[in-house]
């Protein structure tokens, strides 16, 4: 099955290379197919806006014909993970605690990792409830780092998350013998914990799922993108996660003049037989370098030709 058709369809890749347009690009034909497809950002810089030359922001929101695009904002989506975290535990600490525990919640916006998983949190949402009201997802991810970091959540989540419920379930088991004469005892805490946990157990069947997610890495013919996509892809091979589709973009076309872009498409043609070398197991579609930034449909329509190449 053709990666840039799967139903679930992330891409990723170095800051820089791309990454935003050919996600746009890809979101857009699939559009114009006649697939109802949702564009969402996890990028900060959110690029998704500036392309199609509107507002996104952060609900879903109709840019033309069956697409539909959201940026996500980590800033944003951490409070409201931070305030739905207090709306769940108020009602099991002590009056007296409460500020204190809140203060201390506030104070973890700040923590590393704490965007991420806000982010992670929202993206979960959207894959498992927009999934059913779309044909297609096609989900722009920040620079590679972050990408990684985002797929492998769902894992190292979900085990972190079995190892709470277990010792929730052992002080459950505890209390009943000592306190509640044997009788099972009511935890809404662990029925939160139950949730989350059934959450990332959906998600990453998703992600594992390669007849339903896709994964394309965005690249250019440099050294240091090459190197990158490279360890991207082998570490998500490690969470079994497999990408299978690369974009190398930029790419100088054969017909050049003057001296130094001659000398430049030597110095590129080293580094295209070493994406062959090195990527041998994945589909590679290359993309020529404009002479233009990608700044309207009709440069967009041009630029996403790729996709039935």
């Amino acid at each position: 099955m053709n990666d840039l058709t799967k139903k679930i369809l992330f891409v990723g890749g170095k800051g820089g290379v791309g990454k935003s347009t050919t996600a746009a690009a890809i979101a857009w034909n699939a559009a114009k197919a006649g697939r109802k497809t949702l564009l969402v950002s996890t990028d900060p810089a959110h690029n998704i806006g500036d392309i199609f030359d509107q507002k996104i922001g952060g609900n879903i929101k109709h840019v033309n014909l069956q697409l539909y695009a959201i940026e996500i904002d980590p800033d944003l989506e951490t409070t409201t993970y931070i305030d739905g975290v207090k709306e769940n535990i108020k009602n099991f600490v002590h009056t007296g605690m409460v500020e204190e525990v809140n203060r201390q919640l506030d104070t973890a916006k700040a923590s590393p990792g704490a965007d991420e998983a806000a982010l992670f949190d929202k993206l979960i949402s959207i894959i498992i409830h927009e999934n059913v009201h779309f044909d297609q997802l096609v989900i722009d991810t920040a620079p590679t780092g972050h990408t990684v970091r985002l797929l492998t959540l769902p894992e190292l989540m979900g085990v972190w998350m079995e190892g709470l419920i277990k010792r929730r379930q052992k002080t459950n088991q505890d209390y009943s013998q000592l306190l509640n004469d044997g009788n099972p005892v009511e935890d809404p805490i662990f029925d939160v914990l139950k949730e989350r946990q059934d959450r990332f157990a959906k998600a990453r069947a998703l992600l594992l799922d390669q007849s339903i997610t896709g994964y394309i890495f965005v690249l250019n013919p440099e050294r240091l993108s090459i190197a990158e996509t490279e360890k991207a892809i082998q570490l998500l091979e490690k969470y079994h996660l497999y990408v299978q589709t690369l974009i190398i973009n930029k790419v100088l076309p054969e017909q050049i003049d003057g001296e130094f872009l001659l000398q430049r498409s030597i110095y590129e043609e080293k580094y295209v037989d070493l994406i062959h070398h090195t990527f041998s197991k994945q589909q590679k579609i290359f993309i020529p370098l404009y002479p233009h930034d990608i700044i309207d449909m009709k440069q967009l329509e041009k630029f996403g030709a790729f996709q039935s190449m």
